[in-house]
């Protein structure tokens, strides 16, 4: 029994001394963890603006296809593809040799009859006509009239002019051609303004506003930032699309952007001047909402926050967060709540031993 007895005693205390090997042995591993290495920043204050992004083709204000409105030979071309011409402006002439010669003979005409009627005149008023004579006089004559400002009209017609101010962006005949009434001969199109069609979600009705200010970016020009302007509003929503159209103008005196180009656009529709602000890539979006890991003595806490305007990679935060707090941006994504971390960007310079154990750390995960 006694043998028995040390037996038991003996086995308990060498279970004892390995239990407390193994809980040392335990806690030791929790001290050796090494730390996540990651980057941060401090929340800054500044402007933020709300935009909305959208793109679009740019298009001419205006475009005419000047038509002939009288067959004919085309006899002279004043005008070629880029010209800039101005309303009213020659662009070609037409055959009007028939048309003169007809004019002519309306014109003659009329001065007979004109003569006819001052005669007729003077003797209606010495009572040797009778009124029914001379008010058929008087109707033969406005015919005759009206038929020669018709053939003046038609006479003009062979000056093919410039129906607005533009530019000729295709000529469509050749000298020689014969060409029929209606046919198109050339299109002018207007350059300024240029103007580009957005259709915008109902969501955003309520923020977009004639006057605001526009930023156009078009690769066709190294996505150069040109100024532009909302300058109209649909009254109406499309039931179909659940959009609504706004116009935007464009002024370009270089003439660089042509109609055709393909634009990206943001209208800033509202800004503020002393926004708290973090970059973006810093902000944990999921099932739980909006969150940033904030560094508390080398400790990750992972924080609630609300956020606003989001402009140009950086996300206003309305709350949440204050100016000191430093705010994890790159390496959140493998913390957890109470990790240990080591700062490895900053002003000040990191823990030399924490960051050896975070490169020792980041090798090991690179073998596995």
């Amino acid at each position: 029994m006694p043998l028995r007895r040390y037996g038991i005693v003996a086995v308990t205390c060498l279970s004892l001394v390995a239990c407390g090997q193994t809980n040392d042995e335990a806690e030791d591993g929790e001290e050796e963890t090494p730390p996540v290495p990651v980057e941060v920043t401090r929340p800054e204050r500044g402007e933020i603006f709300a935009i909305y992004s959208g793109t679009a083709p740019i298009e001419a204000f205006a475009e005419a296809d000047v038509v002939a409105k009288v067959a004919g030979e085309v006899r002279d071309i004043d005008a070629e593809e880029g010209d800039i011409v101005s309303q009213g402006e020659l662009l070609a002439r037409l055959d009007g040799d028939r048309l003169r010669l007809e004019l002519g003979e309306s014109e003659a005409n009329l001065r007979k009859l004109q003569r006819d009627f001052e005669r007729n005149q003077d003797l209606r008023e010495r009572n040797l006509i009778s009124e029914g004579d001379f008010e058929k006089i008087q109707f033969d004559k406005e015919a005759l009239e009206a038929a020669y400002n018709l053939a003046k009209l038609e006479y003009d017609y062979t000056f093919i002019r410039a129906p607005i101010d533009g530019i000729v962006s295709e000529r469509m005949i050749k000298l020689g051609n014969t060409v029929d009434e209606g046919e198109a001969l050339f299109r002018v199109t207007s350059l300024d303004p240029l103007v580009s069609y957005l259709f915008v979600p109902e969501r955003e009705y309520q923020s977009i506003r004639p006057g605001q200010p526009v930023s156009i970016a078009i690769d066709a020009l190294a996505n150069e930032r040109i100024p532009a302007s909302v300058t109209r509003i649909s009254p109406i929503v499309d039931p179909e699309t659940g959009t609504f159209k706004i116009t935007i103008e464009i002024s370009d005196p270089t003439r660089r952007i042509k109609p055709g180009m393909f634009a990206r656009m943001a209208i800033v529709y509202d800004q503020r001047s002393n926004a708290l602000k973090i970059p973006r890539s810093a902000l944990l979006e999921d099932e739980r909402g909006n969150s940033v890991f904030v560094i508390e003595d080398d400790v990750a806490i992972r924080r609630s926050v609300e956020t606003g305007y989001s402009d140009r990679g950086m996300v206003e935060i309305l709350d949440g967060l204050t100016d000191g707090d430093v705010v994890v941006t790159v390496g959140q994504v493998g913390l957890r709540e109470d990790s240990r971390v080591v700062i490895i960007n900053g002003t000040e310079e990191p823990d030399a031993e924490l960051a050896e154990a975070a490169v020792e750390t980041a090798s090991a995960g690179d073998g596995e």
